[in-house]
């Protein structure tokens, strides 16, 4: 019996190439009043690099792009939130968030436990060290980031402080330069994919981490040679 598609959201700046994506919004803040339109071409090409990594690696997926970052990439927590409650409606089976914001927000915590509560797998990008960020930080999210070892196909279980897994850092195209923590979250919403395909049912998310520890080549953070 055929699968259905799995169902990825993605929040960030876009994509170029429409044909990718089943459906498309932008959220934007003018006139202090959040406003949901039609997207716009990717101007920065973070998005773009993302979605490119997710629908190859996860090619049978259905991809929904939630525009956050216009000019720059730079966002807040009301205009994530509402991309996040838009994909919800989009009964997306996995959010990909290549970003992430330094302040705890009320109306952003609050989109993430709706979306958790719904069964919703959520991947947001973490830094390798540092201060937390948001909403990587936020209880049942997968924390993910880069990790230098990890081939495109790889996966590594880090479970520090600041991380839970990392993926392959290299975009697709080498001409964008993207930080590792993006890249590294988008091949683990690809591989979570990959999962979903393979078990029809919707997961609890303690399953997804179990699936993703037992498919890691490596186990705890790199360590680097002086």
């Amino acid at each position: 019996m055929p699968v259905d598609p799995v169902r990825i959201g993605i929040v960030d700046s876009g994509c170029n190439n429409y044909q990718t994506v089943a459906d498309s919004a932008a959220f934007v803040l003018r006139d202090d009043a959040l406003w949901r339109e039609e997207s716009v071409p990717d101007r920065l090409g973070h998005g773009a690099s993302i979605v490119g990594v997710i629908s190859t690696l996860a090619p049978q997926a259905k991809l929904f792009s939630a525009q956050v970052f216009q000019q720059r990439l730079a966002t807040t927590a009301t205009q994530v939130a509402a991309a996040i409650d838009w994909l919800l409606e989009c009964d997306v089976q996995i959010i990909n968030l290549s970003l992430g914001l330094r302040q705890d927000r009320g109306v952003l915590r609050e989109a993430c436990e709706r979306a958790l509560k719904q069964g919703v797998l959520l991947c947001a990008s973490s830094p390798a060290r540092g201060d937390p960020v948001f909403p990587a930080a936020y209880p049942g999210v997968f924390r993910m980031t880069g990790d230098a070892r990890c081939a495109r196909e790889e996966i590594a279980y880090l479970e520090t402080a600041f991380a839970d897994f990392g993926g392959c850092v290299r975009p697709l195209y080498e001409r964008l330069q993207l930080s590792g923590a993006s890249l590294g979250c988008a091949h683990m919403s690809a591989h979570l994919a990959r999962y979903l395909q393979q078990h029809a049912d919707r997961p609890r998310l303690s399953k997804a981490r179990q699936w993703l520890i037992g498919q890691s080549r490596y186990h705890g953070p790199e360590r680097r040679v002086k």
